[in-house]
């Protein structure tokens, strides 16, 4: 693990989406957190010695499913498919299939298989197999404050981890999307999907993807915007702890009671024509019930308890 010295820091961004503002300075704890993101080979470990079974290997409860048809309750994750042509960006179901059989052990639907990918970032990972193997690690998941503080490697209010151009003199220094998404994709930087752990520079505090390959999970329930910058220099937040949980409902969806948690990081799929959340700042909202191909997780010890 590496050690983050505690600090203050301006979190958010004014300049991208609106959910990342407005720019706020918070004080965190030092902490150590995971150099990478966990493998599928450390992932591997934990389910042999618990047995723990993922929220992607076991079919829904048609009671918390109220109105769904029976025949399509089974167990499955969202699988990235790309279409072969372009489509409507706003349909997110162009893209993404939910496979029966799709998994951690199998990233692309029952057929696949990680035999090959024990350095790569796990998958297929809802939020409670996260906080499981964290708890069994003797962990924790980090908030969203200590994961972009991390990110940022020491630098304030860079664009990204390791500075203000994204492909600093046509270097690829993060797995995320060349082309226009999700239909075009050149892998400039020779990853399609996923990529090992290691297989871009670390940034300033020596940690590997923040940026890029995965999403990654925060403990903090999903708020739409952040709080207010503090007035006085005294009431600078320390160790924020996010929204509340009845607060993180998609409003878009009244009837759909399922609580969100705050993703950061980006992933592989992450495109400039798209989604530009290849950076610390970047936020999004993820249901709690929902695997995917593109979602995984690091934790933190932490020097004090929150």
């Amino acid at each position: 693990m590496i050690l983050v010295p505690g600090g203050s820091f301006r979190m958010g961004s004014d300049r991208h989406y609106p959910e990342e503002a407005p720019v706020h300075r918070v004080t965190v704890d030092g902490f150590r957190i995971d150099r990478t993101p966990v493998t599928n080979r450390q992932f591997k470990d934990f389910v042999r010695d618990t047995g723990h079974v993922t929220f992607a290997e076991i079919p829904p409860d048609p009671k918390d499913y109220p109105g769904a048809l029976p025949h399509m309750l089974y167990a499955g994750s969202l699988v990235f498919t790309p279409p072969p042509h372009p489509v409507d960006l706003g349909n997110w179901s162009q893209w993404w299939q939910f496979l029966k059989g799709a998994d951690w052990r199998h990233p692309y639907g029952p057929k696949s298989n990680i035999n090959t990918l024990g350095d790569h970032p796990v998958v297929h990972i809802a939020y409670s197999d996260a906080l499981a193997y964290a708890r069994w690690a003797g962990k924790d998941l980090p908030t969203e404050a200590e994961w972009e503080y991390a990110a940022r490697g020491g630098l304030e209010d860079a664009e990204y981890a390791w500075g203000d151009e994204l492909t600093p003199g046509g270097l690829h220094l993060a797995n995320t999307w060349q082309g226009s998404f999700p239909h075009e994709n050149l892998f400039a930087d020779s990853y399609a999907r996923t990529s090992p752990v290691t297989a871009f520079p670390s940034n300033g505090y020596g940690i590997h993807d923040m940026i890029g390959n995965v999403w990654e999970w925060a403990s903090d329930w999903y708020s739409n915007r952040h709080e207010t910058d503090a007035p006085k220099a005294c009431c600078i937040p320390e160790n924020p702890r996010g929204g509340r949980e009845d607060g993180s409902y998609d409003p878009r969806e009244p009837n759909v009671r399922i609580p969100r948690r705050v993703v950061k990081g980006g992933s592989h799929l992450c495109a400039p024509n798209y989604c530009r959340r290849y950076r610390p700042a970047a936020r999004h909202a993820h249901p709690v019930d929902t695997s995917t191909s593109h979602i995984g997780f690091r934790c933190v010890i932490r020097e004090k308890k929150l």
